[in-house]
């Protein structure tokens, strides 16, 4: 029998020697090291935080305003303080004539050397570049009100549906089934023309349509975990069905929610900006995305650089989000990184 001098009490914290490397962590501290260790998602956050803060202050860095109109400056080429030695930032442009192409700068023709329009002045006399930041805010706001909404509504749908199954999840899908079958193109088409034109109209409209992929994630996760082990532990303890649905089964699928929002923020982008862009979006004098794209796009054969703006920040707009949405996706689930 070994005598009791050969053990010694470890009292001091130091004298324990833990592997830090496998110290166990929490499933966030986890997301967290995965994302940011996955570059072209860190990039993408990077612009969505940049674009986001031009939304909010970028309107006031100049004097001017969204609406206001000058008529005796419409279709002023960009002009940006510092560079004017630059041909492409002096206010300088080149349009085509019957007798062949020839540069103008109507800055100097006017005399206003000490005017600037950063991305130029459309064929109202208005700011570009205050619309364009206004207009990436109210295309911001549309598409994460909307995304937001129906990430409450398809998640409550889906998990309701997947949890309670036969009859009741029969009846709910051939209602979804009914639903996406009808084009969604034209259930916002006669909402808008039914309702008065404007953002509200607009988040109501993506609502009603966008819902749909949301609720099938929610249902797929829903089957996948309402047999496990903690959800039959909490029905033997007496657990409402609800209470098991919002308190015990949603907390586990927050990361495929979370990802399928990043993802339905970028097409509700583009549903506005196309929908601004056939006329059925935001009333004017306001604007967005796509409302300041179908304006350059009336003058783009003559004033190319007033289509260029907007179509670069919503492609990166929608860039950045979906390179988000993949970034979070993987660091939710890493085996999507071996698939």
């Amino acid at each position: 029998m070994a005598d009791m001098a050969d053990f010694v009490l470890k009292e001091k914290k130091s004298d324990f020697n833990i592997d830090s490397n496998y110290a166990s962590q929490s499933f966030w501290k986890e997301v967290r090291h995965r994302f940011f260790h996955k570059r072209s998602a860190v990039i993408g956050l990077i612009f969505i935080i940049l674009i986001v803060v031009f939304a909010i202050i970028g309107p006031g860095m100049n004097d001017f305003d969204y609406a206001s109109q000058e008529l005796s400056q419409k279709n002023f080429a960009p002009r940006v303080p510092g560079l004017e030695g630059w041909s492409l930032f002096d206010g300088g442009e080149t349009i085509s004539t019957t007798t062949g192409s020839k540069t103008i700068n109507q800055y100097e023709e006017k005399g206003l050397t000490d005017l600037y329009y950063w991305f130029g002045s459309d064929m109202y006399g208005r700011d570009i570049w205050t619309r364009c930041w206004s207009g990436a805010r109210v295309s911001l706001i549309i598409a994460i009100a909307a995304a937001l909404i129906d990430m409450i509504i398809g998640m409550s749908y889906g998990l309701i549906s997947g949890f309670f199954g036969g009859a009741v999840d029969m009846v709910m899908q051939r209602i979804l089934e009914i639903w996406n079958g009808i084009p969604r193109l034209v259930i916002v088409t006669l909402l808008l023309l039914i309702l008065k034109p404007g953002m509200i109209t607009i988040i109501f409209a993506l609502m009603l349509t966008e819902w749909v992929g949301m609720s099938r994630i929610s249902r797929a996760e829903m089957l996948k975990l309402k047999e496990q082990e903690f959800v039959l532990a909490s029905r033997t303890l007496g657990a409402g069905s609800f209470f098991i649905i919002f308190k015990e089964v949603l907390p586990n699928i927050i990361g495929p929610i979370i990802t399928q929002v990043m993802f339905s923020i970028p097409t509700a982008i583009f549903t506005e900006a196309f929908l601004s862009f056939v006329g059925l979006g935001i009333p004017v004098p306001q604007c967005s995305l796509g409302s300041l794209i179908s304006d350059g796009y009336d003058c783009f054969t003559t004033h190319p650089y007033q289509i260029v703006p907007p179509i670069i920040i919503m492609a990166l707009l929608m860039l950045s989000f979906n390179l988000l949405g993949d970034g979070l996706r993987e660091a939710f689930d890493p085996k999507m990184k071996e698939m």
